[in-house]
C-alpha cells in the first residue's frame, strides 16, 4: 500500500516538473516570437523626357524578364534626328558626292588645256620677240596668261585631292557625338526592365500624355522584398546584422528563412499596424530581414507575418 502511494506521487512530479518544462519552454519561445510585416521597395521606371504613350507592353501583376521591354513614348523626331545625324557623319567621312568630284575632274582638264594652248602660245611668242616680230607687252601679256592658266590648274588639282579625302577630324567627332546626342535622346522615348521583377502597377494608359520624369510602370523586384519587424530594449542586445530569423505567415506554403539587415539604433512607439491595448505605449525597435530571393515571392508586401529568432 505505501509502495503504491509512493509510486503515485512520484507520477504526479515527474508530470509537475514536464508540465512546468514546458511552459517554460513555450514561455522562453514565445519571447523570441515577435509581430511584424512584408514590405516592397518599388521601382519606379520613368523617362526623363515627355510624350504622349504610344505602347504599354506589360500588364498589373505581370511577371517580367531581364530587359523586357515596358513602354515606348512616341518617337517620330527623335527617329528622324538619328537619321539625319547618321547621314551628316557618313557625308563627312566619304568626302564630296560623287557629282561634285566629277564637276571638279572637268573643270581640272578644261583648265589643263587652257595652260596647254597657253604654253604653246608663250613659246611662240617668245620666238616671235627674238626676231623683233612682236613687242616686249606681248611677251609679257603671254607670260601673264600662262601663269595664271597654270595657277588655276594646280588650284583646281588641290580642290579635287581634298574633295577626294574626308572632312577634318574635328568635322567627324563633332558629327559623332551629334548622332550619340540624337541616339540617346531616342533611348529615351522606351524603358526595358533592369532585372526581374514583378509588375506592380501601371501609372497611365496608351495616348495618355506623360510629363517628363513621371513614373509609368512600377516594378517589385524580388530581392526587394523585406519584413519588418519590432522588438523591446531588452532583446536588442541579443540581436546582430546577419543573424538568422525564421518568417511565419497565415497562408503561406512554408515557413520562409531569412536574416537580419538592419537593425534601427532609435526607439520608437508601436506603429499603430501591429499595436494591441497592451503594446501600444511600449518602446520598441524597429528591426528588418530580407528572405532569399527564391523565397521572397512567397510573402507580399502589407501582409502580416511573425517573426522567429533563432538562437
Amino acid at each position: 500500500m505505501t509502495s503504491s502511494l509512493y509510486s503515485g506521487r512520484s507520477y504526479k512530479a515527474v508530470v509537475t516538473f514536464l508540465l512546468a518544462l514546458l511552459l517554460t519552454s513555450c514561455e522562453d519561445d514565445s519571447k523570441n516570437r515577435f509581430q511584424g510585416y512584408a514590405e516592397g521597395e518599388y521601382v519606379y521606371v520613368a523617362t526623363s523626357v515627355a510624350g504622349r504613350l504610344d505602347k504599354l507592353m506589360v500588364s498589373r501583376g505581370q511577371t517580367v524578364e531581364t530587359n523586357a521591354p515596358l513602354f515606348e513614348l512616341e518617337h517620330e523626331n527623335e527617329t528622324a534626328e538619328v537619321e539625319q545625324a547618321k547621314a551628316q557623319l557618313e557625308d563627312l567621312e566619304t568626302g564630296k558626292r560623287k557629282p561634285e568630284l566629277d564637276v571638279l575632274r572637268d573643270q581640272l582638264a578644261q583648265a589643263v588645256t587652257t595652260a596647254n594652248l597657253s604654253a604653246t602660245q608663250l613659246a611662240r611668242d617668245e620666238e616671235q620677240y627674238k626676231v623683233n616680230a612682236i613687242s616686249k607687252a606681248q611677251l609679257d601679256t603671254s607670260r601673264s596668261t600662262y601663269s595664271s592658266a597654270k595657277a588655276h590648274v594646280d588650284e583646281l588639282r588641290n580642290q579635287l585631292k581634298t574633295g577626294e579625302l574626308p572632312a577634318r577630324d574635328k568635322q567627324i567627332r563633332a558629327a559623332e557625338a551629334a548622332l550619340a546626342q540624337a541616339k540617346w535622346r531616342l533611348s529615351q522615348k522606351s524603358a526595358h526592365a533592369t532585372q526581374a521583377a514583378l509588375v506592380f502597377d501601371t501609372l497611365f494608359v496608351e495616348g495618355e500624355w506623360v510629363p517628363a520624369s513621371t513614373p509609368i510602370v512600377s516594378l517589385l523586384p524580388p530581392a526587394n522584398i523585406k519584413v519588418r519587424f519590432f522588438v523591446p530594449e531588452e532583446t536588442m542586445g541579443k540581436l546582430k546584422a546577419g543573424q538568422a530569423v525564421t518568417i511565419h505567415c497565415d497562408g503561406c506554403a512554408k515557413e520562409v528563412a531569412a536574416h537580419i539587415t538592419y537593425i534601427s539604433p532609435e526607439s520608437e512607439f508601436t506603429p499603430p499596424v501591429i499595436y494591441s491595448n497592451e503594446t501600444r505605449s511600449k518602446l520598441v525597435f524597429l528591426i528588418e530581414a530580407r528572405p532569399k530571393v527564391e523565397d521572397a515571392t512567397l510573402l507580399h508586401p502589407g501582409q502580416p507575418v511573425e517573426v522567429r529568432v533563432n538562437e
